[in-house]
C-alpha cells in the first residue's frame, strides 16, 4: 500500500518518496505522449471503415485534450524531488490517469462491436501494447499503472464475454495481473534505486563539504602516494605546507619532500625511519609524529594513513591526513622541560632528581652495584640573600650551578632541589670514593669567592651523602638518610661532608621527641629562669642581672640551652617562650633594689613579630617595672636577617625608655651602620676576645680596645662576658671596661638565690 501510495510506512520521509516518485514520472511527459499518439493512429487506422469518421476523429480530439491537461499537471511536478508533494497533488495525478483510461476504453466497448473480429482483434492488442507501455512507463507510480490497467483489463474482458471468447477474457485477466505485479516490483526497484541515489549523492554532498572544510582549514592537509611511495595529486595544502608548487612535488619520494638534507647524507632522523618502516609494510598508523626538515627549517608533522587496494586486491599505494603540530610540539616540550628543570638555574629539579635516582636504583640493583645520593646546602646564602636582596641571591644561585655542573661527569647529574639546596646523583658509586671526591670538590668549588654587582661574596657548602641499596631500598629512604646526613654536616658548623650513618636516625628521632616535649613544655611549667650577675668593673657591685632560660624536662631531664633554643628558634615556640621569659623577669625584677636593671635575651623571631613592642608593654604594665630597669639584649644576626624591622622595633622599646644592649660584639657580622642609628645602652664584648686578651692575644687587646674606645666616643657602656679568672679582671680593668660578667662574680643562680644576695650585700655594709 505504501509503494502505491495509499499509506504511508512509519519508518522513512515518505514525503521525500512520494516526491522523488513523481518528479521521474514528469520527467517521461514527452516519451508517453508520444505513444499515446502512436497508440491512437493505430486504432484510428484499425476501426477505418467499420466506425464513422466523425467519431473516430472525435473520439480522438478528447484523448488529445485529456492527454494535454495531463502533460500539462505533470510537467508542474518536475521538482517534487526537491519539495513536498501533497495529497491534492497525488489525488489529481490519479484524476488524469483515470481520465485517460475511460478515453482509452471507448475504442473497446462503443467502437469494437461495430468491427470485424479480425479488427476487434487489432484493437485488443494495440490497448496490450498500450497497457504494458504504461505499465513500464508509471513505473514510478504504480497506482496510475494499476487502475489504467485495470479499467482497461475490464473493458477488454467484458467484451470477450459478450463474443464469447472466454479463453481470450481469461488471457485478459492474466495479462492483466501480470502487468500489476511487474508494475509493484518496477515501482519498488525505482524506489529502492531512488533512495540509493539520494543516500550517495548525500553522501556524496556530506563528503564533499567535509573535504572542502579540511582543505580550506590552516593546519591540516589531505596526501597520498602510489605503490612506489611518490607523491600522486598533492593538493594545494599538502603543497602548501611543502613550500612548493602542486606541479613539483608530483611523483617524488615522500620521504625525499620531508626529510631535508638527510636525504643527501643518510642521518635521518628516528620518526623517518619510522615512517618509512610504515610505508615498506603497507600497514595504517594514526597520528605519527614525524621530525620533517624543510628548506632548512625544522618542523614536527602529525601523519596518519592507510593503505589502498584495487577491486583485483592489488597495493596501490597509501592516503591520509597530516597537520602542522611544530607549535604544540614545542609547548609540550617546554611544558616537559618546566616540569623536570629549574628556571633559575637550569638544572634539574626534584622531580628529574627523583626520577633518575630511581634508575639508579634499579640498575644498582640489576647489576650488584651502589649508587650514592648527595644533598648540598650553601652555607651562609640566607645572610646574602636578606641583605642584599633576592635578585643577588639568584644570581649567585645561577652561579653556583654553574660551578657544580662544571664538576659533574657523566657519572653524576646535579640538580636543584629548592632555594639553597641541590643534589646529586651517582650512577655509580663504587666503595664511596667517588662520592667522597665529588663532595670535596664541591665545598672547596663552592667555598671560592662570587663576585656579583660589585660585590665579593663568600658562601660555603655543606654536604651530607647516603649510599644505595646500603643506606636506603627506596628512593625516599635514600633522600631522607641523605637529608639525615646533611644535617649533620649543618650541625657541625658546615663546610663540612658528612655519610649517613644509623645513629643518625636516633639524633633525628631524639629531636622530633625532644620537639614534641617542648611544645608543652610552657604549659606543664618546666621552664625556669636563672639570673647571673653584672657587676661594675671598679666597684664590684651588682648593676643587673642577665636572664637566663633553663629547662627541666619531665621527659628528658634537663635539657642544655644549647640544644633547645635552636629548636625553638626553628619551630617558632621561642616567641611564646620568650614572652613567658620577659613577663617573668619583669615580676622578679620589682623584688631586687631600684636602681637593678634585668636583662632579656630576645631572638631574631621574637623582634620580628610585630606585635613584640606591644609584649615589652604590657609586661611592664603588668610587674609595675620602670622601663629604664628593663634592658633588651640582641645579637648582630638580627640585622642582617631583616634590619629595617629590627629597627623600626627597637626603636620602639627604646622610646619606652628601655635600655638595648648588643650582644656577642665582633663575633657574627659586624657592622658600624647599626651602631651609627641605633643608641644602644651596652655593647657586650664576647668572652672569647676576653680570654685571648687575658692570653696577651695582639688581635683580641686590639679588638677589646677598639670596641672600648668607640663605644666610649658614642656613650655606651660595655661589658665584658666570661670572665672567670683574676687575671682575667685585671685585664679588662686595665682595657677600660666599665662592667663586667662571669664566673669569677658569680654563676647564673635562682631568683631567691638572687635575691638573698641583695640581702648579705646589705648586712655586710651594716657591718662595716
Amino acid at each position: 500500500m505504501a509503494v502505491l501510495g495509499l499509506s504511508d510506512s512509519a519508518e522513512g520521509d515518505w514525503v521525500r518518496l512520494r516526491g522523488l516518485q513523481y518528479s521521474g514520472l514528469a520527467r517521461l511527459t514527452r516519451p508517453r505522449l508520444t505513444a499515446h499518439g502512436l497508440a491512437a493512429i493505430l486504432v484510428v487506422q484499425a476501426l477505418w471503415g467499420a466506425v464513422h469518421l466523425a467519431i473516430l476523429f472525435g473520439w480522438a480530439t478528447v484523448l488529445a485534450a485529456v492527454l494535454a491537461w495531463g502533460a500539462n499537471f505533470d510537467h508542474t511536478l518536475e521538482d517534487a524531488d526537491r519539495r513536498r508533494m501533497t495529497r491534492q497533488e497525488t489525488y489529481r495525478h490519479t484524476t488524469c490517469t483515470v481520465a485517460a483510461a475511460i478515453v482509452w476504453v471507448l475504442p473497446i466497448l462503443v467502437m469494437s462491436p461495430f468491427a470485424s473480429p479480425e479488427q476487434r482483434l487489432l484493437v485488443w492488442t494495440i490497448m496490450a501494447m498500450l497497457m504494458a507501455g504504461t505499465a513500464l512507463a508509471f513505473a514510478a507510480v504504480p497506482l496510475g499503472a494499476v487502475l489504467f490497467n485495470a479499467i482497461l483489463g475490464a473493458a477488454s474482458v467484458v467484451v470477450f464475454l459478450f463474443f464469447g471468447k472466454v479463453t481470450a477474457a481469461a488471457a485478459a485477466v492474466t495479462f492483466v495481473i501480470f502487468l500489476w505485479v511487474g508494475s509493484l516490483e518496477a515501482a519498488r526497484m525505482f524506489l529502492a534505486g531512488k533512495v540509493a541515489e539520494a543516500g550517495m549523492a548525500e553522501k556524496s554532498e556530506v563528503v564533499s563539504l567535509l573535504l572542502r572544510e579540511f582543505e580550506e582549514g590552516e593546519a591540516d592537509w589531505l596526501w597520498q602516494t602510489d605503490a612506489t611511495r611518490r607523491v600522486r595529486a598533492a593538493s594545494p595544502r599538502f603543497a602548501f605546507a611543502l613550500g612548493e608548487d602542486p606541479e613539483d612535488i608530483d611523483g617524488k619520494p615522500l620521504i625525499q619532500l620531508i626529510a631535508g638534507t638527510s636525504w643527501e647524507n643518510g642521518h635521518f632522523h628516528s620518526s623517518l625511519h619510522d615512517l618509512a618502516e610504515r610505508l615498506k609494510r603497507r600497514e595504517s598508523f594514526s597520528n605519527l609524529l614525524v621530525h620533517v626538515t624543510l628548506h632548512g627549517n625544522n618542523r614536527w608533522w602529525e601523519l596518519s594513513a592507510s593503505p589502498r587496494f584495487d577491486d583485483n586486491g592489488n597495493f596501490i599505494g597509501f592516503r591520509g591526513v597530516g597537520s602542522d603540530v611544530t607549535e604544540q610540539r614545542e609547548s609540550a616540550d617546554k611544558i616537559a622541560y618546566l616540569a623536570r628543570y629549574d628556571t633559575l638555574t637550569g638544572l634539574p629539579n626534584r622531580l628529574m632528581l627523583t626520577e633518575t635516582l630511581g634508575e639508579a636504583m634499579r640498575e644498582a640493583d640489576r647489576w650488584r652495584m651502589r649508587c650514592g645520593f648527595m644533598m648540598i646546602d650553601l652555607d651562609r646564602f640566607k645572610a646574602v640573600n636578606d641583605t642584599l636582596g633576592h635578585l643577588v641571591g639568584d644570581q649567585l644561585l645561577a652561579k653556583v650551578s654553574g660551578r657544580l655542573k662544571s664538576l659533574m661527569s657523566e657519572n653524576e647529574l646535579c640538580g636543584r632541589l629548592g632555594g639553597d639546596e641541590f643534589a646529586i646523583v651517582v650512577r655509580d658509586a663504587g666503595d664511596g670514593t667517588r662520592i667522597r671526591e665529588v663532595a670535596a670538590a664541591v665545598i672547596t668549588a663552592l667555598s671560592q669567592p662570587y663576585e656579583i654587582d660589585h660585590h665579593t661574596l663568600y658562601v660555603g657548602a655543606s654536604v651530607g651523602s647516603a649510599i644505595g641499596p646500603r643506606d636506603g631500598a627506596t628512593v625516599e629512604t635514600l633522600m631522607r638518610n641523605a637529608d639525615l646526613a646533611l644535617y649533620r654536616a649543618k650541625d657541625e658548623g658546615g663546610g663540612l661532608h658528612f655519610d649517613y650513618e644509623p645513629a643518625l636516625h636516633a639524633h633525628a628521632e631524639e629531636r622530633r621527641k625532644l620537639e614534641f616535649s617542648l611544645r608543652h613544655a610552657l604549659e606543664r611549667g618546666e621552664f625556669a629562669l636563672a639570673y647571673q650577675p653584672v657587676v661594675d668593673a671598679i666597684t664590684e657591685a651588682p648593676l643587673s642581672f642577665e636572664a637566663l632560660l633553663r629547662w627541666h624536662s619531665a621527659d628528658h631531664g634537663p635539657v642544655s640551652p644549647a640544644k633547645f633554643i635552636p629548636l625553638a628558634e626553628d619551630t617558632r615556640l621561642i616567641v611564646p617562650i620568650g614572652e613567658w621569659v620577659l613577663r617573668t623577669a619583669c615580676f622578679q625584677a620589682m623584688n631586687w633594689p631600684a636602681p637593678i636593671k634585668v636583662a632579656v635575651n630576645v631572638s631574631g623571631e621574637q623582634l620580628l613579630d610585630p606585635s613584640f613592642a606591644e609584649v615589652v608593654v604590657s609586661a611592664l604594665a603588668a610587674s609595675g617595672l620602670p622601663p629604664h630597669r628593663l634592658e633588651i639584649e640582641v645579637t648582630e644576626s638580627i640585622f642582617v636577617r631583616d634590619g629595617t624591622a629590627a629597627q623600626q622595633t627597637l626603636e620602639r622599646i627604646m622610646s619606652l625608655g628601655c635600655g638595648v644592649a648588643l650582644d656577642d660584639f665582633g663575633t657574627g657580622y659586624s657592622s658600624l651602620g647599626y651602631l651609627r642609628k641605633l643608641r644602644f645602652s651596652t655593647i657586650k664584648v664576647d668572652r672569647s676576645f676576653v680570654q685571648g686578651a687575658a692570653r696577651d692575644n695582639p688581635e683580641s687587646l686590639a679588638i677589646v680596645r677598639a670596641v672600648v674606645a668607640m663605644a666610649d666616643s658614642l656613650e655606651m657602656s660595655t661589658t665584658a662576658e666570661g670572665v672567670e679568672t683574676e687575671e682575667e679582671l685585671a685585664v679588662i680593668r686595665r682595657l677600660g671596661c666599665k662592667k663586667i660578667q662571669g664566673y669569677y662574680f658569680g654563676r647564673p643562680m635562682t631568683a631567691h638565690d638572687a635575691t638573698a644576695l641583695f640581702d648579705t650585700i646589705a648586712w655586710r655594709r651594716q657591718q662595716a
